[in-house]
């Protein structure tokens, strides 16, 4: 009897206890999700949610399917371009350091967007391509070159959507860095802005030079010191941008030149022409006392002479104007300019500057300590897009982003496995095909898409093409079908493709 009492008493208390650690526990965790609920991160309120304004940061935009359709041919041209010209690829990274970029370039600090990094080192956004690639010569000690580089800059600049100026933007780099022969490497970088501009087919252009000692030797010559020659350079390469009388303002009032030397200057820039205006200078009886003048001028014939053997020289013109802003140039520089916009329709035509440019900046690698002289081009590809997709726009002609060449569809319902095995077939024998994500698409619905689409051909299955071996083909603009033995399928896909 003790034992049983003993026995009952000990159970009663064991479920005293497991009740008490039930309470504890229920309230522990009734804590537990009191705390989450007050501590997690509330979804955003309707009412903030409908204020969040959605859009692109100023001087960026995004790219539709059919507008990258039309980026993408146009630097497959580009590249295409530079590879037949022997240029290899190359890539540096989006940002470097800030001394890289700045050294003996601080005109250019205003452009650039500096980065907090937590690895103690002062970095900044590229804003060109150009000095990255000096910083690769340099660090690599290479003495002969012919590279391309396209990827994403970035300046800190106004940006200006309708003249296609951004502040994050492609640039489409070719450069040769060596000792060469005079003019030969840059004569050949004029060559490729007229393939380019010519492939693209963007209308008439005309590709202007200069070079920055013919300028050198005009400052001096109008009595600018040189300590002021680049600063002065700098004011009017915003010529075209801005008018003769701003730049003038800025000249004098701003970066302290004498008005009387810039009104010489402005008699010089007013010229511009081919073989006649070279022999001018050279006869010109102050500016022929600057050797650095009779230098450019002298390079400047041989650069005609083989512009004529390119038979490119009708769309070159010496422009005493063009300045290129940039300082690290030396030489020969060079802009391309569209002469025809396009207009009409609802939109006003483009106001777009330039479409490329260019230089030699013989002194770039070696302020990184290593010696090699470099001439290259830049291709203005977002001025050229803004271009290429109004002209498509108004043609109404139509593009199409997709590239699939096969879609395979069903003439009835559950041949989902069928198509997969079909589409598979395809892929494996590198033919770009689709289907519809679902068991028992419509087949009118499968007809409809590739229409809007454009895609070019339908092979269709059903039972009677399995019970006869056979997949049937349609060309979706005649919407002519043809039964092919499933074993000659992917011979005549691929043979109809080829047309």
């Amino acid at each position: 009897m003790h034992c049983v009492h003993s026995f009952v008493i000990g159970a009663s208390c064991k479920s005293l206890h497991w009740a008490v650690q039930r309470s504890v526990l229920r309230a522990f965790s009734v804590h537990l999700q009191n705390q989450v609920t007050k501590e997690a991160p509330q979804p955003r309120a309707n009412a903030e949610a409908a204020n969040l304004i959605l859009k692109t940061p100023k001087g960026t935009k995004d790219f539709n399917p059919t507008q990258m359709a039309i980026r993408e041919k146009i630097f497959s041209t580009i590249i295409s371009c530079f590879k037949r010209h022997g240029a290899v690829a190359i890539d540096t990274p989006v940002f470097e350091l800030k001394a890289i970029l700045m050294e003996n370039h601080w005109e250019e600090s205003k452009l650039v967007y500096d980065l907090k990094d937590q690895g103690g080192e002062e970095l900044s956004l590229r804003y060109d391509l150009t000095v990255p690639f000096a910083r690769y010569l340099a660090m690599n000690k290479i003495s002969k070159f012919k590279r391309y580089h396209i990827a994403k800059v970035y300046r800190r600049d106004q940006p200006s959507m309708t003249q296609g100026r951004y502040r994050e933007f492609y640039q489409c780099d070719f450069d040769i860095a060596g000792q060469y022969d005079p003019m030969i490497p840059d004569s050949e970088c004029l060559k490729v802005i007229h393939e380019i501009l010519s492939a693209l087919e963007c209308g008439e252009f005309l590709i202007k030079v200069n070079d920055r000692r013919i300028l050198s030797g005009i400052f001096k010559t109008c009595g600018v010191p040189d300590t002021k020659f680049e600063t002065a350079c700098s004011t009017l390469d915003k010529l075209g941008k801005v008018s003769w009388e701003e730049v003038r303002r800025e000249m004098i009032q701003e970066k302290g030149l004498l008005p009387e030397a810039v009104e010489g200057i402005g008699q010089y820039i007013q010229l511009s022409g081919g073989w006649h205006l070279i022999h001018q200078l050279c006869q010109d009886p102050k500016l022929s006392k600057s050797q650095l003048a009779m230098e450019g001028l002298e390079d400047m014939k041989l650069l005609y002479e083989y512009l004529s053997i390119f038979g490119i020289i009708d769309q070159v013109s010496l422009d005493l104007s063009l300045a290129r802003g940039l300082d690290y140039y030396s030489g020969l520089i060079y802009e391309a300019f569209l002469l025809d916009q396009p207009s009409g329709g609802h939109k006003k035509p483009l106001h777009v500057n330039s479409v490329a440019g260019g230089g030699r900046y013989d002194g770039l690698a070696a302020s990184f300590g290593h010696k090699v002289p470099c001439v290259g081009v830049s291709i203005g590809v977002e001025r050229l897009f803004s271009i290429i997709d109004q002209k498509l726009e108004m043609s109404k002609e139509k593009i199409y982003a997709k590239e699939t060449q096969v879609l395979v569809a069903a003439a009835q319902k559950n041949f989902l496995a069928g198509r997969m095995k079909l589409i598979s077939e395809l892929w494996d024998s590198g033919i770009k095909a689709e289907m519809f994500y679902m068991k028992s698409p419509k087949l009118l619905n499968q007809l409809q898409y590739c229409e809007e689409t454009g895609i070019p051909l339908v092979a269709i299955i059903g039972q009677r093409e399995v019970n006869d071996g056979v997949v049937k083909l349609r060309d979706v603009a005649t919407r002519k079908e043809i039964d092919v033995p499933k074993e000659n399928l992917i011979e005549e896909i691929k043979k109809r493709l080829e047309k």
